[in-house]
């Protein structure tokens, strides 16, 4: 083998390239990708081996979830692999839209990021179904309440849309503000959830437990 020639160890879905270059071996991961029709429009939904969400998103803004996977994960660093078959995390997406609400809470996710992405990610799984939160209580939440841009910033960079509820979060005016996936899908996704009740009240507005 030449120095320029590349040897590729497989190992179920996981792959070590290494050159003899001197470069680091870099460690590939397989991600599969499902397609889903909600009322929303098509969605794209992504997996790993260990049935955790990695990434959700719609079929419009493909491009986007691919640069956000880039980001977290290095342009060489995963391939995605469509996929036919449902997922439990696709079953329970669809649930959600069909109804069962909480059908989602429990999926398991996984994501690189920064330690302040993952508490602002995590906080966001703590707000209820039907609740809102504005951006300074979530900054609150995570013990940052100064930190109220910052977390804006972490919330639009969000990769799983729904599962990791970030269109709960609104202005401190109960103005929907920004919504990666279209205020039009983050007013419906409300309204989904707040069947029973109006979109904003002031019990809302409370801090998410």
């Amino acid at each position: 083998m030449n120095a320029s020639e590349k040897r590729q160890f497989s190992d179920g879905d996981w792959a070590t390239i290494t050159s003899s270059k001197g470069k680091p071996p870099v460690t590939v991961q397989t991600f599969f990708v499902e397609h889903i029709e909600t009322p929303t429009g098509r969605m794209r939904l992504v997996t790993d081996d260990a049935r955790r969400v990695r990434a959700v998103d719609w079929e419009d803004y493909e491009s986007r979830m691919h640069d956000l996977l880039r980001r977290y994960y290095g342009a060489d660093s995963i391939q995605l692999r469509e996929v036919s078959g449902r997922s439990a995390a696709a079953l329970a997406l669809l649930a959600y839209f069909d109804g069962d609400l909480n059908a989602i809470a429990d999926l398991p996710t996984a994501t690189n990021g920064t330690a302040f992405q993952h508490d602002v990610w995590s906080a966001l799984r703590r707000i209820p179904v039907g609740r809102t939160a504005s951006y300074g209580t979530l900054a609150a939440e995570i013990g940052r309440p100064k930190a109220v841009p910052a977390v804006g910033i972490a919330n639009g960079a969000n990769p799983i849309a729904i599962v990791v509820p970030c269109h709960r979060v609104i202005g401190a005016d109960a103005s929907l503000t920004g919504y990666g996936g279209g205020l039009d899908r983050k007013r419906w996704l409300l309204a989904h959830e707040c069947a029973d009740r109006p979109l904003f009240d002031e019990a809302q507005m409370e801090p998410a437990k």
